[in-house]
């Protein structure tokens, strides 16, 4: 297993534990994505990826999927500590090319850590 795996222990897959981190954990935003994310309990940071039906098809929501677990895959080893993390795209990530949604990410995982 490489440094840059993504396996099904880096994800967060339950709805109780997306409903607790909504509730528990702490909020940021931009024009793209809400993130939400509190401290983990395990020795690793994990993600979660919401996109609802008012994105786009599925095509388009699956892209955002896709794109969002590549993005937490190439740059957890940045945050300090461990996180679990919910990614939640708006209607505005539809459609973005893969540099501005990069640095959008970006923008929100450097306020986390």
């Amino acid at each position: 297993m490489g440094f840059f795996s993504f396996t099904k222990a880096d994800r967060i897959l339950k709805r109780s534990e997306f409903i607790h981190l909504s509730k528990t954990g702490k909020k940021l935003q931009n024009r793209h994505f809400i993130v939400t994310f509190s401290p983990g309990q395990f020795q690793r940071s994990r993600l979660g990826v919401t996109v609802t039906k008012k994105v786009g098809s599925s095509v388009k929501r699956n892209r955002i999927k896709r794109l969002s677990r590549e993005y937490f895959r190439l740059n957890r080893h940045h945050l300090k500590g461990n996180w679990d993390i919910n990614i939640i795209a708006k209607k505005e990530a539809n459609g973005l090319e893969s540099d501005p949604f990069f640095a959008s990410l970006d923008y929100l995982f450097r306020k986390i850590s």
